[in-house]
């Protein structure tokens, strides 16, 4: 088959693949404006060739060719669609729905561990792709569940942190094939499609991956027992390995986790003298900092309130959430700190979708924060901590 021929066909199909995703609503056609090539042909040849092209493709009933009244022999005026398997089967591909439903087969033993794998099936289905990623990626998204599952089952196992391509050549025997799968885990950690892309360096330290090992940042007029020293944290904060911090050795007013550096940076220095205790989190936790702040909590007298400070958005309750269920492993409550969607002032505020909001009321009830979830889902809106 000629090129022309070949080209106007693909384009039937693509437009076939957009009405069966119901994307489009016209049935499939070429009309005269997408075969003007075709008919501003001057060679006899080249149109009998394309003639004869779609004149096969009409035998085996995947068009039906409409010629000019009583003009066999003129130019094609129309081509309209009969079957679009047998058409695709013609151009030697798959239907965008075929491709779908194998990746969706391929991808059916993870969907109990990964429920948004259904959630990316579907956006595949309307013909759009999930971080850049389409059906013909589907091996991408295995290979991710098998590496969240392989760093779950290290941490699990008591190792905390793993060097990136250390990790990426155990599991694939191909030390650079992880840093590829960062948008797909991002996706599988934090359940959503519809989420903002975090920073590589934040989606692997949730797995406890990492390219350089990070600091546990701390602040505050507090002293710490660390693993050779113990002594008041310096100003306008310290920077520390998290298996060299120990313990609390004085006790602090109050205990805030805070999840932006900025944010964190501003306030450690905007209260250096103060006897609060400011931690910040790198976005979510590493297993390795989620182990350092158990033992803060373990040294911590039950009088001393803790608290947590991040983003009003997807992101920020999830990490909430996720802060409170350590704290509740000590039988600790723990507090919003400026989150509640009321304090947020009205020109730092965006609107979101209503699925982002119901996720966001999800995990506020999760840390516990009934109020504050029923604020999300009055207020409707995210906000960055910054603001």
């Amino acid at each position: 088959m000629k090129e022309l021929a070949r080209d106007a066909l693909k384009q039937l199909l693509r437009q076939a693949d957009r009405k069966v995703a119901g994307v489009a609503k016209k049935m499939p056609s070429l009309t005269a404006r997408h075969l003007k090539e075709y008919q501003a042909l001057r060679s006899l040849p080249e149109k009998e060739e394309f003639d004869a092209s779609l004149k096969h493709a009409q035998a085996i009933g995947a068009i039906h060719l409409y010629w000019p009244p009583g003009n066999r022999d003129g130019f094609i005026e129309r081509v309209e669609l009969v079957d679009i398997s047998k058409l695709a089967g013609l151009l030697g591909t798959e239907t965008a729905s075929a491709v779908v439903g194998g990746a969706a087969e391929r991808l059916q033993a993870w969907h109990a561990e990964f429920p948004v794998l259904g959630e990316v099936v579907e956006r595949w289905a309307s013909l759009k792709t999930v971080r850049g990623s389409g059906p013909q990626n589907y091996a991408d998204w295995t290979d991710a569940c098998k590496a969240i599952g392989w760093c779950r089952a290290v941490v699990g196992a008591g190792s905390l942190e793993t060097a990136l391509r250390d990790a990426s050549a155990r599991i694939f025997r191909n030390s650079k094939r992880l840093e590829k799968l960062v948008p797909e885990m991002d996706v599988l950690l934090t359940g959503s499609i519809d989420g903002e892309s975090r920073e590589s360096t934040e989606v692997l330290q949730e797995l406890g991956l990492y390219k350089e090992p990070q600091p546990v940042r701390l602040a505050g007029k507090v002293v710490v027992q660390r693993s050779r020293v113990t002594a008041v944290l310096d100003m306008p904060y310290s920077a520390l390995p998290a298996e060299a911090i120990l313990s609390l050795a004085s006790v602090p007013a109050k205990v805030i986790t805070i999840e932006n550096l900025t944010t964190f940076s501003a306030l450690a220095r905007a209260s250096s003298d103060a006897e609060d205790l400011l931690i910040y989190t790198g976005g979510m936790p590493s297993p390795s900092w989620s182990a350092m702040y158990d033992r803060l909590l373990a040294s911590l007298p039950a009088d001393v309130q803790i608290f947590h400070w991040g983003d009003v958005d997807e992101g920020g309750f999830r990490i909430a959430a996720f802060i409170a269920q350590l704290a509740r492993a000590r039988h600790r409550p723990l507090r919003p700190w400026k989150m509640k969607p009321s304090e947020v002032p009205g020109s730092q505020r965006r609107d979101a979708s209503g699925k982002v909001i119901d996720r966001m009321g999800r995990y506020a009830q999760a840390a516990g924060w009934h109020d504050v979830a029923a604020e999300i889902l009055e207020h409707r809106f995210v906000a960055e901590q910054e603001g």
